[in-house]
């Protein structure tokens, strides 16, 4: 059995991960900002956080951990002249200082573990390049460059890994997919003709916190239905 702490952990692909690795027997440790949530039996308990705050109150963490995987995004598709300056530094706050943060924090508790792992998300538009995507662009750009920096920083105590996803069924991205329209032509853009379930990314992300794979650092993933590599 291992500690593990989702933050982000409410919806979507971190409400998954929650879910999958406490049915599998781990302690999980998970956070909330707008929707409450009640613990679920001793295997996984919820806890508010706010990665915006300037002082982190991270008391609620175990001692000890073994991996952290940091989910809070945002995505927001506009035109580059459109965007004022102040919104790529609130976005830089949210999507990367904010995993900062929580990453200098419980640094001490993972170094506590015989094999931690830590597991960030970037996203397929930093590879791509898509029109109306340089704000998510941008941040989860500087993410890439973060893990892999961490990951030759920490090695071999501390793995560091990221998961770069093409769209994704969750409740981040309802606006790309709120009509069959826009799910099936969405769905159609990918070689493998389907749209990614919070499911698919949460199986990767417990095989990278896992001891299955104890030789895998630095990496960044693209779990993207083929989108980033594949002209179909």
């Amino acid at each position: 059995m291992a500690n593990y702490l989702i933050i982000g952990g409410s919806s979507g692909i971190g409400r998954q991960l929650a879910l999958q690795l406490a049915a599998e027997g781990h302690q999980v440790q998970a956070s909330y900002f707008e929707h409450e949530m009640a613990d679920e039996g001793a295997s996984l308990t919820y806890y508010p956080l706010n990665v915006l705050d300037e002082q982190l109150n991270l008391d609620f963490v175990s001692d000890s951990i073994d991996g952290l995987v940091y989910c809070p995004g945002s995505i927001s598709l506009k035109p580059f002249g459109r965007i004022k300056p102040e919104q790529f530094v609130e976005d830089f706050q949210l999507q990367v200082v904010g995993a900062v943060k929580v990453l200098q924090a419980v640094l001490p508790k993972l170094k506590k573990s015989k094999q931690a792992s830590v597991v960030l998300f970037s996203t397929v538009a930093v590879q791509m390049g898509y029109n109306f995507h340089s704000l998510v662009a941008t941040s989860k750009g500087a993410i890439e460059g973060l893990t892999k920096s961490l990951a030759a920083e920490y090695a071999p105590t501390i793995r560091i890994n990221c998961i770069a996803p093409s769209l994704t069924d969750t409740p981040l991205a309802d606006f790309l997919l709120n009509s069959e329209d826009k799910r099936a032509a969405n769905a159609q853009r990918h070689p493998l003709k389907k749209i990614g379930t919070p499911q698919d990314l949460a199986n990767m992300v417990a095989f990278l916190l896992s001891d299955k794979s104890t030789w895998i650092t630095g990496q960044i993933f693209h779990v993207d239905g083929g989108m980033s590599t594949l002209r179909v």
